[in-house]
């Protein structure tokens, strides 16, 4: 059974970090995506990584701010973030990139607060 938890969301403050860990379980992670849905919107892509970590993409909004990272002896994709503002309040997701629907678990709440 394929399962992809994430955790280390939590209330911020402005300008604060947080990391997020999406570590895998059942299955071997291939190319690794973060997505985010802030409430009333649709889920949006947000980082994405390679197998190998050579090729890493961000949605304008996170560039500069965010950094996407594995580590895959511990099967676990990260996302560093940083400078964060109240725009970035979502649940935040993992899953391969593209998204499997069988893949999608409950997130996990960032509140960043003003």
């Amino acid at each position: 059974q394929v399962q992809l938890v994430v955790s280390g969301g939590g209330l911020v403050q402005v300008g604060g970090s947080l990391r997020l860990s999406c570590a895998a379980s059942g299955t071997t992670l291939y190319n690794m995506g973060w997505f985010r849905q802030a409430p009333g919107k649709e889920r949006e892509f947000v980082a994405t990584i390679s197998w190998g970590g050579s090729i890493i993409r961000y949605t304008d909004s996170v560039k500069d701010r965010f950094t996407i990272s594995r580590d895959n002896t511990k099967n676990t994709v990260y996302l560093q973030m940083n400078s964060l503002k109240p725009e970035d309040t979502a649940v935040y997701y993992c899953n391969l990139n593209p998204p499997a629907e069988a893949y999608w678990d409950k997130g996990t709440m960032v509140t960043v607060s003003s």
